[in-house]
């Protein structure tokens, strides 16, 4: 039988050496080997989950593991104790894929929190009100009480404020919410 390996815990390297019969050998090594395999089979984070899921089209409750075998084969262990196979390439890229896609979109889904309380800060400081913000172009209209002020954005690619009086008008650009606030001939709320 060949010499354990190093990632034996303590206990298991004692029992190995002091205990030389060839049934208790053979006891050892299936405890070292269920020890090892509790060490190697980590749970999977639910990003983990979510992205198996996608690229193997499940739900992500269904996916119980993963593992590579023989460094060529991705095999997805479901709950109800199926397996999938993939091929380890295909898997890795589509891996990268969709790793990417959701990076954007949890980057993007925090540049509109930030670009929102930003505008409810200038809002609020103004005294106006937004309409209903569409987060793909982030752009709404201002009120004051019912009457509309203009309209507001955020140009992604210049990385600047939008405004304009009317939907007709072409964008002018601003650095800052509460700036693009101030062109539209708002004047601030001053505190008394």
């Amino acid at each position: 039988m060949a010499a354990p390996q190093r990632r034996k815990t303590k206990a298991i390297a004692t029992v190995w050496k002091t205990q030389r019969s060839p049934f208790n050998q053979y006891q050892v090594f299936i405890m070292t080997y269920t020890a090892l395999n509790k060490q190697v089979q980590s749970p999977l984070t639910e990003q983990d989950k979510r992205i198996i899921a996608t690229i193997i089209q499940r739900h992500a409750d269904e996916i119980k593991t993963l593992w590579i075998d023989c460094g060529i084969t991705v095999w997805v262990q479901l709950q109800d104790g199926g397996r999938l196979a993939f091929d380890r390439n295909w898997f890795a890229q589509r891996v990268a894929e969709e790793k990417t896609s959701l990076e954007a979109q949890e980057n993007l889904h925090r540049q509109n929190q930030r670009l929102e309380a930003e505008l409810k800060q200038a809002c609020t400081e103004y005294g106006l009100q937004h309409g209903e913000i569409d987060y793909l172009m982030f752009s709404t209209k201002v009120y004051r009480g019912r009457d509309l002020v203009g309209f507001v954005g955020f140009h992604r690619f210049s990385q600047m404020w939008t405004y304009s009086r009317r939907a007709t008008e072409p964008d002018r650009y601003a650095r800052s919410a509460s700036d693009a606030l101030a062109k539209l001939g708002v004047r601030q709320l001053t505190m008394v």
